[in-house]
C-alpha cells in the first residue's frame, strides 16, 4: 500500500469518529509493515480515550508485530500529540515502541502542540514526512481548526431547495422538498456536529425537534445542542424546542426580551441567551463568539466548535451577507414550484462578477437528489 493510499485509508478511520469526539479533532492512524502491508489501524473513538496511534499500535501488536514496530511506518491524518492532556503524548508512544517511519497529513494547530510532536519525532530519530492528503485532512477537521484559529465555530449552511431555488411552495408548504434518503443525510448531519441552529420563522412553521432521530449516534454521545433566534422572544411555549427534553435548547433573544417561555425552556434544561443587536437584527457574530466560548451553556456542554444552520430566507441571507458562513451543504432535487419562497434573499449583488462565489465543491448524489458540498474559504 502506498503512502497515499494508506493516508486515504486513516482518514476514512478517522470519520468514523464524527460526532463523538469533540472538542477533540478526528484522527485516524495506519501502521504499515516494512513492504507497506497493513499491521494495525486505529482511530481516536471518543472524548478522553484513547488516540488513533495508541490503538493501530494495539492492533499491531494484537496481530503479532508488536516485535517488529521498529520496522513499521506509522499514517497518520494528524501531527502527533506531544502534550499530557486526558492521556500521554501520542509522539512519545511512537518514539518508545521505536516506529522510525512516520507520515502526517498536517501540523496540529492546537497551541499546545504546533508542531512540537513533529519536532520530538526528528529529534529523536525518525524520518518524518508532512502534507500528504494534507488539503482533504484540513477540510476534514476543519472544526476543530476554525474554532482553535478563530474562536468560533465552523458554520455550515444546510439547504434544501427546488431545481428553481425555492424551499416552499407560495403557500408556505415544504414538506417535503427532498426525498427520504436526504432527510435522513441531515439527520447524520446532525449527529457529526456540536449544534443545530434555526430562525424563528423556521420554529413557528415547522415546530421541528431537531433532534437525531434517523441516524445512530456513537457509545456515549449526546444530541447536539439546539439553538433558536428569537429576538423579541414571543416563541409560544409549547413549542416542541421548549418542550422536548430529547437535547437542550439555547433560545437566544435580544437584550430586555421577556420570553413567555422561559420556565418551559428551564425546566426541560435549556437557557435564554440574551445578545446585543446590529442594525435591528441580532448580533449575529456575537453570538458566534459567544457559543465558540461556551460560558452560560445549558449543563453538559462546552464550547461548540460546530454549527449546523438549518435557515429560512431571512437567516441565510444574513449569514452569507455578514461573511459568516464556512460552508454550504445544498440538497436540491429535481423538481420545480415556479413562483415560491426562494432559498436566499438579496445579497446586493448588481453583476454577476460580483456574485459569492464558492472556492471548492464537489456534488454528491442522495436517493433522487443531488447534493452539493461547497466550501467559502480554502483548505
Amino acid at each position: 500500500m502506498t503512502f497515499d493510499a494508506a493516508m486515504d485509508r486513516a482518514l476514512a478511520l478517522a470519520a468514523r469518529g464524527a460526532g463523538a469526539v469533540s472538542p477533540n479533532p478526528m484522527v485516524g492512524a495506519v501502521l504499515l509493515g516494512p513492504d507497506g502491508e497493513t499491521w494495525g489501524e486505529g482511530w481516536h473513538r471518543r472524548v478522553g480515550g484513547p488516540h488513533a496511534e495508541v490503538w493501530a499500535v494495539r492492533d499491531a501488536e494484537a496481530n503479532g508485530f508488536g516485535d517488529r514496530l521498529s520496522e513499521a511506518t506509522m499514517v497518520v491524518t494528524l501531527e502527533p500529540c506531544s502534550h499530557h492532556g486526558r492521556t500521554p503524548p501520542c509522539a512519545d508512544l511512537i518514539v518508545d515502541r521505536g516506529i522510525q517511519r512516520v507520515v502526517v497529513a498536517q501540523e496540529d494547530p492546537f497551541p499546545a502542540v504546533a508542531g512540537r510532536g513533529l519536532r520530538r519525532l526528528r529529534e529523536a530519530g525518525a524520518d518524518v514526512t508532512t502534507g500528504v492528503r494534507g488539503d482533504a485532512a484540513r477540510r476534514q477537521i476543519e472544526a476543530f481548526r476554525t474554532h482553535v484559529t478563530t474562536g468560533r465555530p465552523l458554520v455550515t449552511l444546510k439547504t434544501a431547495a427546488t431545481l428553481d431555488g425555492q424551499i416552499a411552495t407560495r403557500s408556505g408548504d415544504s414538506r417535503w422538498v427532498t426525498g427520504p434518503e436526504a432527510r435522513a443525510r441531515v439527520h447524520r448531519l446532525r449527529a457529526e456536529l456540536d449544534a443545530v441552529l434555526v430562525g424563528a420563522g423556521t420554529a413557528r412553521a415547522d415546530d421541528p425537534a431537531l433532534s437525531v432521530r434517523d441516524a445512530p449516534l456513537a457509545e456515549g454521545q449526546s444530541q447536539p445542542l439546539r439553538v433558536v433566534l428569537d429576538r423579541p422572544g414571543t416563541l409560544a411555549p409549547t413549542l416542541a424546542l421548549f418542550t422536548d427534553r430529547a437535547a437542550p435548547t439555547l433560545a437566544v433573544v435580544a437584550e430586555g426580551a421577556h420570553p413567555d417561555y422561559r420556565d418551559a425552556l428551564a425546566e426541560a434544561g435549556g437557557v435564554v441567551w440574551r445578545v446585543p443587536e446590529r442594525d435591528g437584527h441580532l448580533d449575529l457574530g456575537a453570538l458566534l463568539d459567544r457559543l465558540g466560548a461556551g460560558d452560560g451553556l445549558p449543563a453538559g456542554i462546552g464550547s461548540v466548535q460546530s454549527v449546523l444552520v438549518e435557515a429560512g430566507p431571512g437567516l441565510a441571507t444574513a449569514l452569507l451577507s455578514q461573511d459568516l458562513v464556512d460552508r454550504v451543504l445544498w440538497f436540491v432535487a429535481p423538481k420545480l414550484v415556479g413562483e415560491g419562497m426562494p432559498a436566499v434573499g438579496d445579497l446586493g449583488t448588481a453583476r454577476m462578477a460580483d456574485a459569492l462565489a464558492l472556492v471548492e465543491s464537489r456534488w454528491e448524489t442522495v436517493g433522487g437528489d443531488a447534493l452539493l458540498h461547497g466550501f467559502l474559504r480554502p483548505a
